[in-house]
């Protein structure tokens, strides 16, 4: 038997032992072999726009992209209005310009819940699925960055006979 050291031989010789037999259980297993990847299409509704959901502590921002000119519209304000911190609009910026994708998409989002940084993290994560919704070719490069992971850290919960959620009240020895 031949030594086989990568892929592309392994294939080869599926392909060569297909040939020389002719049976038709190689050629199945082959195409199973391709088509265990997924595939991901584009995902649009009737206005040729993408929608996602994005969350982030309390936080839920709905978001629609198309093409554009790159205004981002978040709840009736535009992004510089809503988001005053430039640190907020950093956060923003990050998956399109990791996708390369600046001023190519108009963003329109609405955002309830929690804090401004939270509500900043939402949206974050709500333009990045959006974005692989709409090119899904670029699914891999937001989700090596890390956008697409949804942030799953909550405040833990205030419990019965404490202050807070871990700290209690001072002990008292007399």
């Amino acid at each position: 038997m031949a030594d086989i050291n990568s892929l592309e031989e392994l294939g080869a010789a599926v392909g060569a032992a297909a040939a020389a037999e002719g049976s038709e259980a190689a050629v199945v297993a082959e195409a199973t072999a391709e088509s265990t990847a997924p595939v991901y299409e584009q995902k649009l509704d009737a206005q040729g726009r993408a929608y996602a959901t994005g969350k982030r502590k309390d936080a839920i921002a709905r978001v629609w992209i198309k093409p554009g000119t790159g205004k981002i519209i978040v709840n009736k304000k535009t992004r510089d209005e809503y988001f005053a911190r430039p640190v907020l609009q950093m956060v923003i910026d990050q998956p399109i310009i990791a996708a390369a994708r600046e001023d190519q998409y108009d963003i329109v989002a609405t955002v309830k819940g929690g804090g401004l940084s939270g509500q900043a993290g939402a949206l974050r994560h709500g333009i990045s699925k959006a974005l692989t919704y709409f090119e899904p070719e670029l699914r891999a490069v937001l989700k090596k960055g890390g956008f697409l992971t949804r942030d799953s850290r909550v405040v833990e919960r205030k419990k019965y006979g404490r202050k807070k959620a871990r700290k209690s009240f001072q002990f008292s020895k007399r």
